[in-house]
C-alpha cells in the first residue's frame, strides 16, 4: 500500500463563507487558519496548499473575552529608532476591524512562502457585504 500524495494539480478549492457576528476572535481565527491550510480534507498534504477560499464578513463585530478589549495591544514598527507605533483592540476595531482577524489568522500559519500564499486566499470585510457572489460561497460553521 503507498501514501498519496497530493499534487498540485489535482487541487480543487471552493469558496467559504464566514459570519464573523458575536464571534470569538481566537476561536474564529484557529477554525479559518484550518480551512485555510486545508486540514480538514481528506486529500491534505502539508507541502501542497489544498486549502478553500475564505470569505469574513462582519468583522467588525468580531469580539474578545476578559479585559482584552482594553488590554490587547498591536504594535508595528517603522523600521526607524523610536519608531514603534501601538494601538489598542479597541482603536483597531473602531479604525481598521479587517486587520484584527487577518493578524489573528496570519499568526497560525506557517511563516513561509507557503504560508503567505494560504494568507492571500482570506478576504475580510467589515460590514455583511461583500464582492465575491459570483463564486458562489457557501457558509461555513463555526
Amino acid at each position: 500500500m503507498t501514501t498519496l500524495s497530493t499534487r498540485p494539480a489535482d487541487v480543487t478549492t471552493q469558496w467559504r463563507l464566514v459570519d464573523a457576528s458575536d464571534c470569538v476572535l481566537g476561536r474564529l481565527a484557529s477554525r479559518i487558519a484550518t480551512v485555510l491550510r486545508g486540514k480538514d480534507k481528506p486529500e491534505y498534504t502539508p507541502h501542497v496548499d489544498v486549502g478553500d477560499f475564505v470569505i469574513v464578513v462582519n468583522a467588525d463585530k468580531v469580539r474578545v473575552t476578559g479585559n482584552k478589549h482594553e488590554d490587547k495591544m498591536y504594535h508595528r514598527h517603522s523600521g526607524y529608532p523610536g519608531g514603534i507605533k501601538s494601538m489598542s483592540f479597541r482603536s483597531m476595531q473602531e479604525r481598521v476591524p479587517e486587520r484584527i482577524i487577518e493578524l489573528a489568522v496570519k499568526g497560525m500559519l506557517p511563516r513561509n512562502p507557503l504560508g503567505r500564499q494560504m494568507a492571500r486566499k482570506l478576504k475580510v470585510y467589515a460590514g455583511p457585504a461583500h464582492p465575491h457572489q459570483a463564486q458562489q460561497p457557501k457558509p461555513m460553521e463555526i
